[in-house]
C-alpha cells in the first residue's frame, strides 16, 4: 500500500502531480483497475458574497499526523492500493486547486468509497482554518464547510 500526503504552500498543478506519481509506481496500472480523483477548486462566492482570496493555517505536525491517519483508515476499510493526497495552505485565489485527493483500487466501487471517505473526512475533520477576504476588504473566518 502506498500514499503520498503533502501540505503545499503555493499554486499546484494536480495533474502533474497524478502524472508523477503514476510515473513513480507505473505497476498501479497493472494491478489495479480503478482510480478515482477529486480536485477541489476555490469559489469566488461563498454565503452569497463575492470573495477575493482566502488563507488556510494549520499547525503543521498536527495536520500532517491527522491526514495520515485518515488515508491509512481508508486504505484499510476501503482496500486502496495507493492514495495520492495534496492540501494547500497560505494564501488562495478564486480557480485555485485547494486539495486533490487520487485513489486507486482494484475494482471502481473501493476506489469511488474511499475517494468520498477521504473528501468527506477532510472536510469535516481535518485541522485547517479558513479565513475569506471579502471583494470590499472585510475578512471572516469560515465557520462551516458546504455538506458532502
Amino acid at each position: 500500500m502506498l500514499s503520498d500526503i503533502r501540505i503545499v504552500e503555493g499554486l499546484f498543478d494536480p495533474w502533474k502531480e497524478i502524472d508523477e506519481f503514476h510515473a513513480t509506481y507505473s505497476n498501479l496500472g497493472k494491478i489495479c483497475g480503478a482510480m478515482a480523483v477529486f480536485v477541489g477548486t476555490m469559489r469566488d462566492r461563498n454565503e452569497g458574497d463575492a470573495v477575493r482570496s482566502m488563507h488556510l493555517e494549520h499547525y503543521p505536525e498536527m495536520t500532517q499526523t491527522h491526514l495520515k491517519e485518515l488515508v491509512a483508515e481508508a486504505m484499510k476499510k476501503h482496500e486502496l492500493s495507493a492514495v495520492l493526497l495534496r492540501h494547500r495552505v497560505g494564501v488562495i485565489l478564486p480557480g485555485e486547486p485547494i486539495v486533490l485527493v487520487a485513489v486507486w483500487a482494484t475494482h471502481r466501487k473501493a476506489a469511488y468509497a474511499g475517494n468520498r471517505f477521504l473528501m468527506e473526512a477532510l472536510k469535516s475533520t481535518a485541522p485547517f482554518w479558513k479565513q475569506e477576504e471579502l471583494e470590499n476588504g472585510e475578512k471572516r473566518w469560515v465557520e462551516c464547510n458546504t455538506p458532502g
